[in-house]
């Protein structure tokens, strides 16, 4: 509508954002989410759960070597006893004889007198250069200004003086020379044992607090940008300060966002008049009692437009269903394409692109219950699965071809930044207006095309009902297809940071972040997430208010406009990219933590080893299993790092090594109205046991990066896993070469073989010292010379550094400079997917052999550099 503001995404009046005093409450309204300083941590103390330790001798752990309180060695005598020397003129004497200060027998003349003297002498005989334009001694002493005999000091202090600076001297030279070794917490906090430390938040996740902070975060919708996700920006700020930590702040970003208008879309049937018909687009409220507002259907990132054209089902949507579509003789051009989620194009993005550049006005995209809905099981609410109303929002954003704000790529939207690109034409949005659709209205869109183009019996058949599949044709009923809607290039959006400060690398951190937008109630995504991260605040605030601290600094975020383009996580590594590269060690993501009980995780192979030592001491109650078992049993590895969360800009622009955690099970109402509290509580974790197991892997990740003196990286399975890749894409380049046309293609892969060669060795060699650290300091009772604390954060530090030196700072991906890792990235064609040594596969899959052989040049010299550094 004409008079309706453009700058703000409006919620009607009904909607029950609470008040101000509630949303900034460090507790929910339903339930204490957050304890008070008092709360936990005084029972804890009564526990015993967590001790303050002096100095520890243990076999089994690394402990830091404690400062004893010093004691002099020189004892002061007694003067006032009645046996003492001193009661004498003569026992003084004697004493200060046996002190060596004056020769026993002289009278006023002290051996240090003497002494001085025989320098002096020794000085005078000296010729020195230009001597004679230097002033005599006797003539200094003649004309220096006269000292009162009140105020000259006697011999006898001269020489305690002298003997002190001789004994500070001398504990000086001791101590640098680790004849003492201690390690001192930087004066901050307690030595706490980290045994102790690790069975204190392991113990004390609580899933009633998570329930209680799920059940608040999704009261109400809270889309990127809107009063909804600011209110609970403020809530998070204030569970920060209920929790003690430091510089809390809510970080803006003005980004490119679009939102929804009422009357502004459209779905219909407009030809011929047999068949007219129009969507209802809109879900039912998934809240009736009473009725809640929710959010409007809509594509983030979609295109504005107003069009019409015969609709074709397309499958999936991929570029190989619309050039079979093609090869059938049935043009796209000008056409609405209907194609359906999930399948061979599992990015909602590129679906729309392949649509587009097939040559479709518009894209409609549904969800079929073959993937999510009824052919699976029960739908919500007996079941876990979409109801046939549910649909899927979601972004169309390019998110692997331009990540974070659309209008600033490569830097941070800050308020008042005014250099920004238009969004016309604009690589990191599609140029065709999109919508997505509920099952019960794309079934009207679905028996229209009976008996236009090719009847379908195949894999391209789906699960909607009464249906009997036709591909349609430029002779398909007509469809109009309208998206008008708000386009705010300006939005405010707030990121909420704060941080527990190291205090052996105050500089260097470990971040953990979770995303706090969503697409309406969001209590699988992302409310999972911030709840678990919610508790995970907490109880490192208790850890904090008993006086621990990390050895490395803990950062805490809860980024804002994930859903739409990763936006609040890239400007703010965007906005501090110099710094993360230097001090950045890693970050731990959680977006979804609880779909499910199957655990699985996303890394960088880096964190092979320490997840595993994490998992053997978390265990699922209903398997009766630890979860390495588990692990182990289902043959699991880590998943690559695409581009489906927070991860992407810290991996793959900052360099810093990225984790992402979750339990995933059976499709859910993603992205839905449906996706609720009331889904969760009882479909996808009922006790919220799983969400207590993610919080106590989260949180025991956390201490080992933060708190293991040596960084529990592991190079050798990142060496062997990069053996790996190479090897895959060996096959992949001879496959795409059997298939190609013309000229025989020819790609030189031996640089990257021997780089990665070179890798392995580079590796084992590099964890030759953990190995002789761990024997050094667990065979001297744990204790640690200062030498080797050197050598140890040293060693830390070009662990942490290796992820950062394979960046490629010159140029990027070519056509994504965003994108600078060269061994790890996001699949150009699909933001969910991983790709191993991206420049190479995205010369390749174009065929572009000159660029591909410059890509491996490229990426075998800086992996040869960057394995060179670590033992350099």
């Amino acid at each position: 509508m004409d008079n309706e503001k453009p700058n703000k995404y409006v919620p009607q009046e009904s909607l029950p954002i609470p008040t101000y005093e509630e949303a900034t409450s460090s507790r929910p309204p339903s339930s204490q989410s957050f304890l008070g300083p008092s709360q936990v941590s005084h029972d804890a103390e009564r526990q015993g759960l967590l001790e303050r330790r002096g100095p520890i001798s243990q076999s089994n752990g690394y402990q830091p070597p404690t400062v004893e309180s010093a004691r002099s060695s020189f004892d002061f005598l007694s003067s006032s006893a009645e046996s003492s020397a001193r009661n004498s003129a003569e026992g003084l004497r004697t004493e200060v004889e046996q002190m060596d200060i004056i020769e026993p027998g002289e009278g006023g003349e002290t051996q240090l007198s003497k002494r001085i003297t025989s320098l002096t002498h020794t000085l005078s005989s000296i010729n020195l250069p230009f001597r004679q334009w230097l002033p005599s001694l006797d003539y200094l002493r003649d004309h220096l200004p006269k000292v009162p005999q009140i105020f000259k000091p006697g011999w006898i202090m001269v020489g305690r003086f002298l003997a002190l600076i001789f004994v500070l001297s001398l504990a000086y030279l001791v101590f640098l020379s680790d004849l003492f070794t201690f390690r001192p917490r930087g004066g901050m906090g307690y030595i706490y044992d980290p045994e102790s430390v690790r069975s204190f938040v392991q113990s004390n996740i609580n899933e009633t607090y998570i329930r209680a902070n799920l059940e608040h975060l999704t009261k109400f919708d809270h889309i990127a940008g809107t009063e909804g996700s600011f209110v609970l920006a403020r809530w998070v700020e204030a569970a920060y300060a209920s929790a003690k930590l430091e510089n809390a702040d809510l970080e803006r970003f003005d980004v490119y966002l679009n939102y929804p208008k009422k009357d502004g879309r459209r779905v219909a049937i407009i030809e011929p008049q047999g068949l007219v018909w129009e969507a209802k687009i809109e879900e039912e409220l998934a809240y009736t009692d009473p009725p809640q507002e929710q959010t409007m259907v809509f594509h983030g990132y979609s295109r504005s437009g107003n069009v019409t054209g015969p609709v074709i089902y397309a499958n999936y949507g991929s570029r190989e269903d619309f050039k079979t579509l093609s090869d059938s003789g049935i043009d796209m051009k000008g056409a609405i394409a209907l194609v359906r989620y999930y399948g061979s194009q599992g990015d909602r993005a590129f679906k729309v692109k392949a649509a587009e550049l097939a040559g479709a006005a518009g894209c409609i995209i549904y969800s079929d219950p073959a993937e999510d809905g009824f052919v699976k099981g029960k739908p919500f609410p007996e079941g876990r699965y979409m109801p046939g109303d549910g649909v899927q929002r979601g972004s169309i954003g390019l998110t692997s071809w331009v990540v974070g704000d659309v209008l600033s790529p490569g830097f941070a939207s800050l308020p008042g930044t005014k250099t920004r690109i238009s969004k016309d034409n604009n690589p990191g949005l599609n140029n065709i207006p999109s919508i997505p659709l509920a099952w019960r209205d794309a079934q009207k869109l679905l028996q229209a095309l009976k008996g236009h183009g090719q009847k379908l019996n195949n894999s391209w058949v789906g699960g909607v009902p009464d249906v009997e599949w036709w591909t349609g044709d430029q002779d398909s009923p007509t469809v109009h297809l309208k998206n008008v809607q708000d386009e705010v290039e300006k939005q405010p959006i707030y990121n909420v940071v704060s941080k527990i400060t190291g205090i052996e690398q105050p500089d260097k951190s470990i971040i953990i972040g979770n995303h706090r937008d969503a697409w309406c109630f969001g209590a699988v995504d992302p409310g999972s997430g911030t709840a678990v991260f919610l508790e995970i605040v907490r109880i490192f605030g208790e850890l904090k208010k008993m006086g621990w601290r990390p050895l490395r600094t803990i950062e805490f975020a809860s980024w804002d406009a994930e859903e739409y383009n990763l936006i609040g996580s890239t400007e703010h590594v965007e906005n501090r990219i110099d710094d993360l590269r230097r001090n950045g060690f890693a970050y731990i993501n959680v977006d979804v933590a609880v779909a499910g009980n199957e655990f699985i995780a996303a890394a960088s192979p880096l964190f092979e080893r320490v997840l595993l030592r994490v998992l053997d001491r978390t265990s699922d109650l209903v398997a009766n299993k630890t979860l390495r078992r588990l692990w182990g049993e289902k043959n699991k590895k880590l998943n690559g790092l695409g581009a489906g969360s927070d991860f992407v800009a810290f991996q793959n622009m900052a360099g810093t090594s990225s984790i992402d955690l979750s339990f995933v099970g059976a499709p859910y109402p993603d992205h839905s109205c449906y996706d609720n509290f009331q889904w969760m509580e009882e479909q996808g974790d009922p006790g919220f046991q799983y969400h207590k197991l993610l919080g106590q892997v989260w949180a025991l990740l956390i201490l080992e990066l933060a708190d293991r003196p040596v960084l529990p990286f592991d190079l050798e399975a990142y060496a062997g896993a990069v053996k790996g890749y190479v090897h895959d894409l060996d096959k992949h380049v001879t496959f795409t070469i059997s298939k190609g046309k013309g000229k025989q293609a020819v790609l030189d892969l031996e640089p990257l073989h021997t780089a990665a060669d070179t890798f392995v060795r580079d590796a084992e060699l590099f964890h030759e010292w953990d190995r002789a650290w761990t024997q050094e300091v667990y065979g001297s009772e744990g204790y640690e010379t200062n030498v080797m604390t050197i050598k140890r954060i040293s060693h830390n530090t070009k662990m942490a550094n290796f992820e950062t030196d394979l960046l490629d700072l010159k140029g990027g991906l070519p056509g994504r400079t965003q994108f600078k890792h060269v061994i790890s990235a996001p699949q150009a064609w699909s933001g969910y997917e991983e790709a191993y040594f991206p420049g190479i596969r995205d010369a390749v899959d174009e065929q572009d052999w000159t660029l591909a052989q410059e890509q491996v040049e490229k990426a075998a010299k800086i992996l040869t550099k960057a394995s060179w550094n670590l033992n350099h």
